[in-house]
């Protein structure tokens, strides 16, 4: 059923006990032409473009646990293109680009709100890094600029623009950054995969991936052994435990990446701002939260929940540059695992497997990137090479010493 205002109009009348469900939870296939790990935001926009670019619809995806419960359901849902390097800006506004439309594509709305995107500058140093990325961005075709403090002011009256610590400088503005809802990007790929014949198949762990002369030929899952001619590995902050399945090392670590949200209030916050010095970002969502992130942990680890000692030291250094918000109870809190590469940009790739392809090392940018990611992966698996937009994040980069050092535009703490 198409969602319309019509059709929930006519529920209304009969008690909403017409909606089919959403996605169907087939039976899984002995075998696939291509199979897909991986049933978060990445994994199933890869399934959706393979379908909608490519016209291939014989594809599963396999998901450990329930559809979006890793880090696409985790993450501060913002949305930004404002990179440094030529590369970077490609992929990430192409995937902005793409959110802008996803609603109307996906026929759900996911709430994209073009709010604008704040990045303050709270040191000298942190200022010169803006303004270059600012005048990078004007080359690139990307609308930002660099704003005064009293602009940031007028933009978000409840900042304190002279405090003793962290005074603001200036900010790198994005105004056509933002953010969307997490939990209906993912439910809106998965329902437009299922009605193309896709197959979602939750609760299907992968315990392993089989080879033969050095070619992919399945996986072996909890639900029994699955064959196919193609393979994807989408899997975000345990894509080094299915490469080392498949017998390859990556180039990643692992870390918890945590967020918290507070009691709602009235609407005060109309723009998304981040600040890098004090290792932190916050909006208000649409329920009246504020929605709070902080920088990775410290240490590798898998942890999925939070700790009250990043949190601690997130919401300190806050609260001295939002007064606001010390008077607020917190609401909830949790924590996602981040794959982080050494120049902090994502790998799409095939990999020394033939067949086998894997897409990681978004780090803190996955979900701003879902849709240009799953554009870029389609594409490679298709074609068997990379397009322009997957290119330069092969994993030779790091043989032959190209990196992509996106540190200072990733925004966060890390």
């Amino acid at each position: 059923m198409r969602y319309s205002i019509f059709n929930l109009c006519r529920e209304a009348l009969c008690g909403h006990t017409g909606w089919p469900k959403a996605w169907e939870s087939p039976t899984p296939k002995s075998r696939y032409e291509v199979i897909i790990i991986g049933g978060g935001g990445h994994g199933l926009a890869t399934a959706y473009y393979l379908g909608k670019n490519f016209g291939i619809r014989d594809v599963a995806i396999l998901e450990k646990g329930w559809l979006g419960g890793g880090n696409t359901g985790r993450n501060t849902t913002i949305i930004r293109s404002n990179y440094l390097e030529n590369d970077s800006v490609a992929i990430y506004e192409k995937s902005r680009d793409l959110y802008e439309t996803l609603s109307q594509d996906l026929n759900m709305n996911i709430m994209f709100s073009p709010r604008g995107v704040m990045m303050l500058a709270q040191t000298h140093h942190e200022a010169h890094a803006y303004m270059r990325i600012a005048n990078a961005n004007r080359l690139q075709n990307i609308e930002t600029e660099y704003i005064s403090p009293t602009q940031v002011f007028e933009k978000c009256p409840i900042i304190c623009i002279d405090g003793p610590r962290y005074p603001i400088l200036g900010a790198l503005w994005q105004p056509r950054g933002g953010t969307a809802r997490h939990d209906t990007v993912a439910w809106g790929y998965a329902r437009a995969c299922s009605k193309m014949g896709i197959h979602i198949i939750e609760n299907c762990e992968v315990t392993g991936i089989n080879r033969e002369g050095g070619r992919v030929t399945g996986v072996t899952t909890h639900r029994g052994s699955i064959s196919c001619d193609k393979l994807g590995i989408v899997v975000a902050g345990h894509s080094g435990q299915l490469a080392d399945m498949a017998g390859f090392r990556l180039p990643i670590e692992s870390v918890a990446l945590q967020a918290l949200v507070s009691e709602p209030i009235k609407p005060c916050l109309d723009v998304v701002v981040m600040a890098n010095t004090v290792h932190g970002y916050i909006s208000q969502s649409d329920k009246g939260e504020m929605v709070i992130g902080g920088g990775t942990d410290g240490v590798i680890n898998y942890s999925q929940r939070g700790s009250f000692t990043y949190i601690e030291e997130t919401v300190r250094a806050l609260v001295e540059t939002f007064p606001l918000i010390s008077r607020l109870k917190m609401l909830r809190q949790w924590g996602g695992i981040v794959d982080m590469t050494g120049d902090r940009s994502p790998i799409i790739s095939a990999t020394p497997v033939d067949k086998l392809f894997i897409n990681c090392g978004w780090g803190t940018g996955g979900f701003k990137a879902i849709p240009g990611s799953g554009w870029a992966m389609a594409e490679l698996m298709a074609n068997e090479a990379p397009g322009s937009l997957a290119e330069p994040f092969s994993l030779d980069r790091f043989r032959e010493g190209r990196f992509i050092d996106e540190r200072v535009a990733a925004g966060v703490a890390h």
